[in-house]
């Protein structure tokens, strides 16, 4: 079980191209989440993230405050809704076990985890890699 105090990773996941942006916060808390999450949309830029859809957590509920992208929240317990944002935390766990401490973890390991996973062919993209369909998109 996660503790709200642990440091954890933030993963967001964009739909059409599949390209990961994973970031890690200190902890699990609403605010710090709602920081995070303001912060990300800040450097990538809000169009990027026309809409967002979170699971029902509470450290997400103040996450509508977010102006400018429509927010969903997944039903509890329906991680299905979800899909594309579960398959890509399932490959994250190559890398980040669950249950190990992301404490040492640092932002050169997290960036280099992004990138292996940006840069791995998907079939759902018809196997090209998710930084290239990112780029035929732009």
């Amino acid at each position: 079980m996660r503790l709200a105090d642990e440091p954890a990773l933030m993963t967001l996941t964009e739909r059409y191209s599949q390209t990961e942006i994973i970031v890690k916060i200190p902890d699990y808390h609403a605010g710090t989440c709602l920081k995070a999450l303001q912060d990300t949309i800040d450097d990538y830029g809000a169009k990027e993230f026309e809409s967002i859809t979170f699971d029902n957590g509470s450290e997400f509920a103040k996450l509508s405050e977010i102006v400018g992208t429509q927010i969903y929240f997944a039903h509890p317990y329906s991680p299905w809704e979800r899909g594309t944002n579960e398959n890509a935390n399932g490959l994250l766990r190559e890398f980040f076990p669950k249950g190990k401490s992301l404490r040492a973890v640092t932002l050169v390991e997290i960036q280099a985890v992004q990138s292996a996973l940006n840069h791995r062919p998907r079939r759902i993209l018809n196997y090209l890699r998710p930084c290239d369909y990112y780029r035929c998109m732009a």
